[in-house]
């Protein structure tokens, strides 16, 4: 809701999962919250805040640990989409070219429609021609479901 001290009290609540012994982490139900995506999930808040100082250091701790396939390129795209925020077209291009070669690797539409949204804050680097390269892949991905 645009409240960032609202949303970093209730990622650091969530951060209290970590100090949870075996015996109470899981409830035996269907949710085994673990706290394994917190980085990735404060990350893409922060970003969706509009503080990227915020989000890009907990987007590179999330890449620092072993995540799927899928968590990892949506890392990465959150990361091209951080770059594109600062007209950084460097980090747009180094981060979407390893989140495309994921998506070409697994064919998921959950990657596709990740990368789908830093398209449309390509706009204002366009002129570029890697930027305007890159908008082309990512347009020739399959369509999401």
């Amino acid at each position: 809701m645009g409240d960032l001290d609202a949303c970093s009290r209730a990622l650091d609540e969530a951060e209290k999962v970590h100090a949870l012994d075996g015996a109470h982490s899981h409830n035996g139900g269907w949710l085994r919250f673990d706290g394994s995506r917190l980085a990735e999930e404060r990350g893409a808040c922060y970003l969706q805040l509009g503080r990227p100082d915020l989000a890009e250091q907990a987007l590179t701790a999330a890449l620092a640990q072993p995540v799927s396939l899928r968590r990892r390129a949506a890392v990465l795209s959150d990361l091209a989409v951080l770059g594109a925020h600062r007209r950084d077209i460097d980090q747009v291009v180094h981060y979407a070219e390893q989140a495309l070669g994921l998506a070409d690797r697994s064919n998921s539409g959950f990657i596709g429609k990740k990368l789908d949204g830093l398209r449309g804050r390509l706009a204002p680097l366009m002129s570029d021609d890697r930027v305007s390269t890159l908008d082309h892949r990512i347009a020739a991905l399959p369509p999401t479901a």
